[in-house]
């Protein structure tokens, strides 16, 4: 039984090759967790989530708990049989932390994306995960032709929602499909000029000079490390007009309190 209407992969995103990838969550046990995947699935760009044989929920209440995520609640795959959710895919990788008696070749998330995605250029591909208590049964597993343990310590002991998020993260990276970018300062400053840095290293010295800093040192040797550890930092104009703000008060406080003016410190 489908929650929503359109094609199988009818993708939100049509410009992704992560509308191709379908979460497929067997036997899920609370629906906080089924939030959970859902915030997960929103935040790396994928929309297509099957539930099979799914503990019952309600929609209203996985919004509440995963905000503005309508659209992907709204598209959700109830099933009944893990046939109905692979049907037409063409790849499948199945996540596991147990160890299985069964020797198989196990994978990472991240080697598993790269060939999730390259598949994902024919037809649909799965993340398939199992119900909280007791992860995937093996014959579920044995659905899958990739197995992929997540890297822990020993304490491998991760939630579903966390689970279902490494690999989506791993997925978004591999499809270059990041979208969100970091905002710019507030108030962005052009580089500091030459003759700034002039400036800079001119009130440097005074105030080094009033503090009397030079009285046990080489003063040519200290400047010398003061300009590279400035020129290192690359301060922008604003920032290295603080740094003179900076100086040049220690000067005018050395020379109030040298005149009786200071009027005590300030804390």
């Amino acid at each position: 039984m489908r929650a929503a209407s359109g094609g199988p992969d009818d993708p939100a995103t049509p410009d992704s090759i992560l509308a191709a990838v379908r979460v497929i969550l067997y036997e899920p046990q609370d629906p906080v967790n089924i939030a959970a995947t859902i915030r997960a699935m929103k935040n790396m760009g994928c929309s297509n989530l099957y539930l099979v044989r799914s503990v019952e929920y309600d929609p209203w209440r996985l919004e509440g708990i995963a905000h503005d995520t309508a659209d992907v609640i709204s598209r959700i795959r109830k099933c009944e049989t893990i046939e109905e959710a692979l049907e037409g895919c063409v790849r499948v990788a199945g996540f596991t932390a147990r160890r299985r008696a069964a020797k198989r070749d196990v994978t990472t998330p991240r080697a598993a994306s790269v060939e999730l995605l390259e598949f994902a250029q024919q037809g649909p591909v799965a993340i398939l995960f199992g119900r909280e208590d007791k992860g995937l049964p093996n014959e579920i597993l044995d659905r899958a032709h990739i197995v992929v343990t997540i890297p822990t310590t020993g304490h491998a002991s991760l939630n579903l929602a966390q689970a279902v998020l490494i690999a989506l993260y791993e997925l978004h990276l591999s499809a270059a499909d990041a979208t969100r970018t970091l905002a710019p300062p507030r108030k962005d400053a052009p580089p500091a000029t030459t003759e700034e840095y002039e400036q800079l290293f001119a009130d440097t010295e005074g105030a080094l000079y009033a503090i009397e800093f030079f009285k046990t040192r080489f003063h040519e040797h200290i400047m010398r490390s003061v300009r590279t550890l400035f020129y290192r930092a690359a301060p922008d104009s604003r920032e290295l007009a603080l740094l003179r703000a900076i100086f040049i008060e220690v000067i005018r406080t050395i020379d109030r309190i040298t005149r009786g003016k200071a009027g005590g410190m300030q804390r």
